[in-house]
């Protein structure tokens, strides 16, 4: 069982109210709280030692990246964070200081995306460290961005560069809470993800969502230096191979309409000059993932990183 089977099974029959708008299979959970133009956005993610980081890493950067992997479901959705509370499961054996720095580097994250840090629990675990965060955030009705909606002839977009995301970017990425806000307050997106799993998986969970296919073009898809380097020294996978699997980038994947397209750039390079935005292909009729290059277009048969499948 992949992890994708494993949450359709927990999530065929659970419970609901009548404050969920929107529940389990998008980024954040929407509810209702009763206010007449905002709805509050709820998330919860864990970070483990030995899948999401080492026992060697930085603890301010651990700290950093169980938060802001967080912050970035909120940016996907157009919201805006507020409150978090964490649990920390740790062994015995665990150093105390070791915990109270990885506290002190997501409490610096927090304090730079406004975010307070309520309170939470902890707990001993004869397994590796774990941490999970539940943050909380709001979103104005109007502006919320879900994975479904994306049409076709939609233009397909990534926010930054992608792949070699282990070379360090997976623990010192930046949410894109500024760029997503700026994005649903000047134009439309039809819909929108974070690239967590890789951009093959992550916009498959897009057009599946809205019942679309998509047309990639190798060419536009910005590859990062960093996925450059690791294949040239044998450490990484070809570049193209890496911005489409590797994941861990936390970039912004959305479309817009096409007669957007021309002005969404002009606007992103005059608000956020050092940061790339790339047009990389465009939403189809017809379902399914292709890739264009100089060859023609072929299926795109990778995929992205999932818990729980067992390698080949």
């Amino acid at each position: 069982m992949n992890e994708l089977e494993l949450i359709r099974r927990l999530t065929r029959d659970l419970p609901a109210n009548h404050s969920v708008v929107v529940g389990p299979g998008d980024d954040c959970a929407v509810l209702e709280p009763g206010l007449d133009d905002r709805w509050l956005l709820f998330k919860t993610d864990a970070v483990v030692e030995g899948v999401h980081f080492t026992a060697d890493t930085e603890p301010a950067r651990i700290g950093h990246k169980a938060l802001a992997r967080c912050l970035s479901d909120i940016a996907a959705m157009g919201g805006r964070p507020d409150s978090a509370v964490v649990t920390v499961a740790a062994p015995p054996t665990c150093d105390p200081g070791r915990i109270e720095a990885i506290y002190g580097g997501m409490a610096a994250t927090a304090r730079r995306f406004e975010v307070a840090i309520v309170g939470g629990e902890t707990t001993s675990t004869t397994g590796p460290l774990l941490l999970s965060v539940a943050l909380i955030g709001s979103v104005q009705k109007t502006r919320c961005v879900r994975r479904a909606g994306a049409v076709s002839g939609d233009a397909v977009f990534v926010s930054g560069e992608l792949g070699g995301s282990l070379a360090g970017r997976h623990l010192d990425f930046e949410p894109r809470i500024e760029e997503a806000t700026w994005l649903v307050g000047h134009f439309r997106p039809h819909a929108m993800i974070d690239v967590s799993d890789g951009l093959a998986t992550d916009l498959r969970h897009l057009l599946e969502a809205s019942s679309v296919g998509a047309e990639l073009l190798q060419e536009a898809l910005p590859v990062s230096r960093a996925a450059r380097q690791r294949a040239r020294e044998g450490t990484g996978k070809p570049p193209v191979e890496a911005a489409l699997t590797d994941g861990e980038d936390f970039e912004l994947l959305f479309t817009v309409p096409g007669a957007d397209a021309v002005p969404l750039l002009d606007g992103w390079k005059a608000r956020f000059p050092e940061l790339r935005l790339s047009c990389i292909g465009r939403i189809t009729e017809t379902p399914g993932l292709t890739l264009r290059d100089r060859r023609g277009t072929r299926p795109l048969d990778l995929h992205g990183y999932a818990h729980f499948t067992k390698p080949g």
